[in-house]
């Protein structure tokens, strides 16, 4: 009886270890700060209708600083539409996404359907903002189509063609 117990609980242990690998696998590695550095990493997937991450579909990688003056980051995307204009945002809840919600920086995807984004940008805020209905729990980051967004809000609805944000973020804007 203890030899099939033991059978059991070895069983169990590998079946919890290969899930947790590929659930790491999925989510495309690391998430959220590099250690004790001021260094995070967010990845943005396609999704399907039910909010799952779309297998074999268009994501995306942002390394961005955690604190600073300015928003720091690089974006790259993969699997995108090609020669589209994308606009990478950080989207406050509710919808439209304006509370305040902002444009981090815009770009358009290669023949290939990569993107690359990379800046400085001065967002004035911290991560979330008091307003998003996220707070304080993290910021929602996405890339979006521009002809869909006016700078500060959604104004149009293609979730198909967006890649959302694996994981909540938190930015403190240290000038603010």
């Amino acid at each position: 009886m203890k030899e099939k117990m033991k059978k059991i609980a070895i069983l169990i242990m590998a079946l919890m270890a290969t899930s947790l690998i590929a659930s790491l696998a999925l989510a495309g590695g690391p998430q959220g700060q590099a250690g004790k550095s001021n260094t995070a990493h967010l990845y943005l997937y396609e999704k399907g209708s039910n909010w799952e991450i779309v297998e074999d579909g268009a994501w995306g990688k942002m390394k961005y600083n955690l604190a600073g003056p300015t928003f720091d980051f690089v974006f790259n995307g993969h699997e995108l539409d090609p020669d589209t204009d994308h606009s990478l945002i950080y989207f406050a809840d509710p919808y439209p996404g304006n509370n305040p919600g902002a444009l981090i920086a815009s770009g358009t995807s290669n023949e290939d359907g990569n993107i690359h984004l990379a800046g400085s940008p001065d967002l004035g805020m911290d991560l979330p903002d008091p307003k998003d209905a996220n707070y304080p729990a993290g910021a929602k980051i996405w890339l979006v189509l521009s002809d869909d967004y006016d700078g500060t809000k959604i104004t149009a609805w293609n979730p198909a063609e967006y890649l959302f944000e694996y994981a909540l973020i938190t930015y403190d804007d240290t000038d603010v």
